[in-house]
């Protein structure tokens, strides 16, 4: 069964530094990590950053300049460090990739169960 799990969330203290990563695991064929989300208590899911199919970084507005996305290949996993984190940067993180389990079949699109991330003031 694939499925993608992230860890590395916490508590941190404004200023702080905290990196979350996201594995995939299970057997599939091909592999594409799509980003990183987040979902803050009582609003919707937002797009933090994410890496278009040429390798291109693209971040929002939000976090520019404090986060950093990156992928290890070898290790089916995606990074998000996250720097000078910010008491708004509370959320539940989640990562999102497109994976095909079989070479004939189409791409799926997949979600982790989030990790919960709280930057204290």
């Amino acid at each position: 069964q694939v499925q993608l799990v992230e860890s590395g969330g916490g508590l941190v203290q404004a200023g702080g530094s905290l990196r979350v990563s996201c594995t995939a695991s299970g057997n599939f064929f091909r592999l594409n990590f799509m980003g990183w989300y987040r979902q803050a208590a009582g609003k919707e899911r937002e797009l933090v950053a994410e890496i278009i199919s040429d390798g291109t970084e693209n971040y929002a507005d939000f976090v520019r300049g404090r986060f950093t996305i990156s992928r290890d290949n070898a290790k089916n996993t995606m990074y998000l460090q996250m720097n000078s984190l910010k008491p708004e940067d509370t959320a539940v993180y989640y990562c999102s990739a497109r994976i095909k389990t079989y070479s004939w079949q189409s791409y799926s699109n997949y979600w982790g169960r989030g990790t919960q991330v709280t930057v204290s003031s």
